[in-house]
């Protein structure tokens, strides 16, 4: 995994995401009544919607919420809404992932092009970065006062389906399949680790690092456009140096 911090990548959102949780509710909100439209409102039966109501509790959406939500999607003859992806380079040849959910798919395809356009980057064809990332769990375990026994928290993780594991700056990051992600983290809360985050992500096979200014300029505002839209649920990069 060397080359990809994802916990970078949670810093840098975390300091809008603490100012906007409103706007993160309402995205997670929406991708949950997508979940529930295509497949029920029962997690035990839908693994998507169980998957999103775990990501919901990461960022702290309160339990009331997610059920007025559940419920307000199963009753729901409003929008229809549709997951489309885009993929395309931004400065210095950045592979990016857009994930999205739409009621328009002309006003978001337009949105994603002029940000692309804009910051220097194009959008190309479906297929044309995806090549790159490979889907992964990853878990940030919380190691800011120095105290946790990395050896005891890569066994116990190992153990309970882990596939990777790295020491970063006051963190650990744990990697697994997806189907694994929650799984482990259960395990390791049952341990006693304070899990900062387990999300889904897509790991680069290979990453790039920025040094022109202008680069570095237009593609933190690429990212920080294309993560401000609200029909943008994820932006996923092998920019290396984003932090």
């Amino acid at each position: 995994m060397s080359g990809h911090s994802k916990w970078a990548n949670i810093k840098h959102k975390k300091e809008k995401t603490d100012a906007q949780k409103a706007k993160v509710f309402t995205k997670i909100g929406k991708e949950i009544a997508v979940a529930v439209k295509a497949g029920g409102g029962d997690p035990n039966s839908n693994s998507k919607l169980r998957d999103l109501i775990q990501k919901a509790k990461s960022n702290n959406v309160p339990n009331d919420n997610i059920d007025r939500i559940i419920k307000k999607a199963m009753g729901s003859t409003g929008e229809d809404y549709e997951e489309i992806t885009y993929e395309g380079y931004g400065p210095g040849g950045v592979a990016v992932i857009v994930e999205t959910t739409t009621d328009n798919r002309n006003r978001t395809a337009g949105n994603v092009r002029s940000y692309f356009n804009k910051y220097h980057g194009n959008m190309g064809t479906s297929g044309c970065v995806s090549f790159l990332f490979e889907d992964k769990g990853v878990i940030i375990v919380n190691n800011e006062d120095g105290d946790i026994d990395e050896d005891k928290l890569m066994e116990t993780a190992l153990e309970s389906g882990a596939e990777d594991f790295a020491a970063g700056e006051g963190v650990f990051e744990i990697y697994t399949v997806v189907d694994d992600l929650y799984a482990v983290k259960e395990a390791l809360e049952g341990a006693g680790y304070p899990i900062l985050s387990a999300e889904k992500d897509k790991i680069p096979s290979t990453t790039v690092e920025l040094t022109s200014d202008d680069d570095l300029k237009f593609m933190g505002l690429l990212v920080d456009m294309l993560e401000e839209d609200d029909d943008v649920m994820n932006v996923y990069h092998n920019w290396e140096n984003c932090d």
